[in-house]
């Protein structure tokens, strides 16, 4: 029996303050997974294959030497995840902004899409997006 190789994603975000982020991201229903966490990261789990790993400044700094951008100013990247409905899509963001997140004005609808989006604690933008699996096997 051959087993299929499941290629994962590790988004690695910079953040001002490890506790608060990681309460931020439980609050949306995540788990932390301790064997990878500790003073200086935490490894929230969002699906078997995508993790993101919360970094203190000082030591996300050690994997780069680029300056580290101020998601609350600029934009590098839009880090976007599916949801199963419109109203799973509407679920996180509202608990996004419960937790202290920062909801976008925008809303992205179409006939085959709904999305919406939420800045973190730290700016970065986590775009959410239900698409109509007719459409997408259409």
């Amino acid at each position: 029996m051959t087993t299929t190789y499941q290629q994962m994603i590790f988004v690695n975000l910079p953040v001002n303050d490890l506790d608060a982020s990681k309460k931020f991201f439980t609050e949306l229903g995540y788990a932390l997974n301790p064997q990878f966490s500790d003073e200086n990261a935490a490894s929230v789990v969002i699906s078997d294959t995508i993790v993101a790993m919360l970094l203190t400044k000082p030591f996300y700094a050690t994997f780069t030497g680029k300056e580290i951008a101020d998601a609350t100013k600029t934009s590098e990247v839009l880090i976007c995840l599916s949801a199963e409905s419109r109203e799973k899509v509407d679920e996180l963001v509202e608990k996004a902004v419960a937790a202290g997140g920062t909801a976008s004005d925008k809303v992205q609808e179409m006939d085959f899409m709904y999305g919406r989006a939420f800045d973190d604690l730290d700016g970065h933008t986590w775009e959410v997006v239900w698409m109509d699996p007719a459409a997408i096997e259409g």
